[in-house]
């Protein structure tokens, strides 16, 4: 522990957008535990999936999990995997009835759902777009076209790499549809409580804050359940993987206990008297509002997202003279801020600041931008 501990205060900060990084106590804890998980004489990649050493394991990261966001009993929780990308298939194989679903595009995530949803619905009807902005906006619900009868209106409600994030789900009853809300809440999961009220399924890969690349979240509300596609494989109907707890297909066993491990963290966290995910999200306002404040005051710098939809997760930003790109990269590493570079379709930086990023991690980023701007003023 005492090993772990100094490598864990020069650590390097990972601004990665997934697989991203995760919090040092749960990788300190996963270490201790990996040869022989609490005196079972196994680590947990060796047990079965049906042993009760791995079923406490499950059973306890579920029930953690629906604590912390708070979800309502009606729902289903499923450990699934393939990731947000396979969700694209998965979601219009259970839930379109081969009917018209509706979609809200705005960015690169819920371009590539809508593309896929085209296989399995008979018509995909975009309600809004913020294309036309170059995805720096989040349309307003007022403006939407919502279909008389969709059987769901999907929308990525945090776009990882434009950088664009819905701070209110939309009601749509009150835009008249009577759809269910299909979320992909992939990189902001647990970073702010859900409104339940208005969903009827979520999905994310746990990859981004979370836990570790392998594991799909899927919540789904129980009457969504058994309307799957003849064609849809049936480790993928959702009422099998259901009715059978997420052991009809083995699960990830590994992904699952890491991000059980997670929740256990995200629940010991405490702000301002608050904890779990209500503490968490005032840290994350706390740090994107440093990080944008930098950005906004800076000369250097630029982030192009209208300020009343900017992601609080993932940050991206463009240096006025992109001439300097390299050597900017080139300094951050060198001080131990990693994975900055932003994605190649859209270029520039980004900074993805999901739970385990502590406000010491964004504020020495904040610190090398003005100290890189200074230098090249």
């Amino acid at each position: 522990p005492d090993a772990f501990l100094a490598l864990n205060m020069t650590r390097p900060y990972n601004f990665s957008a997934g697989p991203a990084a995760i919090p040092s106590e749960v990788l300190e804890q996963a270490a201790a535990e990996m040869l022989d998980w609490h005196d079972s004489g196994m680590g947990v990649m060796e047990m079965s999936h049906r042993g009760k050493e791995f079923l406490s394991i499950y059973e306890t990261a579920e029930a953690d999990l629906r604590e912390l966001l708070a979800v309502p009993p009606h729902f289903k929780i499923l450990f699934m995997q393939g990731g947000g990308l396979a969700e694209n298939a998965i979601v219009p194989l259970n839930l379109s009835r081969a009917g018209v679903v509706d979609f809200v595009v705005t960015g690169s995530w819920s371009q590539k759902s809508q593309k896929e949803a085209r296989k399995y619905a008979s018509e995909v009807n975009i309600v809004a777009t913020g294309e036309d902005t170059g995805f720096t906006t989040v349309p307003d619900p007022a403006s939407w076209t919502v279909s008389r009868g969709a059987s769901y209106l999907h929308l990525c409600s945090n776009e990882t790499i434009h950088g664009t994030e819905f701070h209110q789900l939309p009601d749509l009853k009150a835009l008249g549809s009577d759809a269910p809300l299909v979320i992909d809440f992939s990189s902001h999961v647990a970073s702010r409580p859900v409104d339940w009220s208005r969903v009827g399924l979520a999905f994310g890969g746990a990859q981004k804050n979370l836990g570790p690349a392998g594991l799909t979240l899927v919540i789904v509300r129980e009457d969504l359940l058994g309307h799957a596609l003849p064609a849809c494989p049936s480790a993928f109907d959702y009422k099998i993987v259901a009715d059978n707890q997420s052991m009809y297909n083995t699960p990830p066993t590994w992904g699952i206990y890491i991000a059980g491990l997670t929740f256990q963290w995200l629940k010991r966290q405490t702000e301002g008297g608050l904890t779990g995910v209500a503490a968490m999200e005032q840290r994350n306002i706390a740090k994107a509002t440093l990080l944008y404040n930098a950005i906004d005051q800076s000369q250097l710098y630029v982030n192009k997202v209208a300020a009343n939809c900017r992601s609080r997760m993932n940050i991206p930003f463009f240096l006025r003279d992109e001439s300097r790109n390299d050597a900017f990269l080139a300094g951050a590493k060198e001080r131990g801020l990693l994975q900055l570079k932003g994605h190649k379709s859209v270029g520039g930086m980004r900074a993805s600041i999901y739970n385990a990023m502590p406000l010491a991690g964004v504020q020495a980023l904040v610190d090398y931008m003005r100290e890189f701007e200074q230098k090249h003023a």
